[in-house]
């Protein structure tokens, strides 16, 4: 890719963040020199109704903007309060990963290439998506299994989500070299070394593959652990674009009204996330890297179901110890 298209592509990220306000949010008055003349330049071409907003709102607007790779972005960063500060790393947490569905003929389309196979062999239905975020979608669907109809869950990636990722990181390699150059204060959080991390992750995410993977490691480390537990993969149907698992019926954690309207005790729901958290970690040395409430769901028996495995960590014994 030239830098000449991501200069361009750059450029229009920092127009989009000026014209809904972000930069005019920061604490510019830190800076100094051009970082803060060109602060108090972007100020002057902020929308006027965009002032009026939260700057976690127009985080949001602006991310909503950019496009997929931009939520992923902001959701990396964050974990990372040491690079952007306590307070917009707060402001990013609360970003939804959450976009608009996109066909469901596309998400054919992608099943029948990635598994080479109509969409008629592989599900006797398949229905229209539930669920959208940056990377991919999810569809419910049925699977005849010894003439029994079995609910599944279908996760596609998000058709050309891979080129537009790959343009993108581009753009943010570039700002990370002049943020190095420009802001010599910045050197010590080595942005281009983050912005590696970020590449890594990402790259790791958009092969299903490696998520039902971990899903069954995941699963075979916790197939005796009470009141925890992830979707069964079908391994059949999954493929680099493409994971076919259990649907799973309950809860969502982060439903506190739903859970209490369903009898749940919330402060065993609590303690048991906690102690399944440490076991996966230093038992087993590999956990959930990305368990927060939108991931998790509550069973009727108040058993947890961990999803959206595409982040994982390990730790080896040395570090449990």
């Amino acid at each position: 890719m030239s830098s000449v298209g991501a200069a361009f592509r750059l450029a229009r990220a920092g127009w989009v963040l000026v014209r809904e306000g972000v930069v005019a949010a920061l604490p510019g008055e830190e800076l100094s020199g051009m970082p803060k003349f060109g602060w108090s330049v972007a100020r002057l071409f902020t929308r006027r109704r965009a002032l009026s907003y939260q700057r976690g709102d127009r985080l949001a607007r602006a991310v909503v903007r950019l496009g997929p790779s931009y939520v992923k972005l902001g959701q990396f960063l964050a974990t990372r309060p040491d690079v952007v500060g306590n307070d917009m790393a707060l402001d990013l947490a609360l970003l939804q990963d959450k976009m608009h569905t996109f066909p469901k003929a596309e998400a054919v389309h992608a099943i029948e290439a990635s598994l080479g196979r109509r969409i008629d062999d592989l599900y006797s239905s398949f229905g229209e998506p539930v669920a959208a975020a940056s990377i991919a979608q999810v569809h419910r669907a049925e699977v005849m299994r010894e003439g029994t109809a079995s609910r599944v869950a279908v996760k596609v990636i998000r058709p050309g989500v891979r080129h537009r990722f790959f343009q993108d990181l581009e753009s943010y390699f570039l700002a990370a070299r002049l943020q190095e150059k420009y802001i010599p204060s910045s050197r010590r959080l080595r942005p281009v070394e983050v912005t590696q991390t970020l590449a890594q992750t990402t790259r790791i995410e958009m092969d299903l593959r490696l998520e039902a993977a971990a899903l069954s490691e995941l699963g075979e480390n916790t197939k005796d652990d009470p009141g925890f537990r992830v979707p069964a993969v079908d391994w059949e149907r999954t493929g680099r674009d493409v994971l076919t698992m259990e649907w799973i019926d309950g809860v969502k954690m982060n439903d506190i009204a739903g859970l209490a309207a369903a009898g749940h005790d919330l402060k065993a729901i609590a303690t048991n996330l906690i102690q399944s958290f440490l076991r996966h970690t230093l038992r087993d040395g590999f956990f959930h890297a990305d368990m927060h409430p939108g991931n998790l769901f509550v069973e009727a028996d108040g058993t947890i179901v961990a999803v959206d495995l595409g982040i994982a960590g390990r730790l080896g014994k040395k570090e449990r110890r």
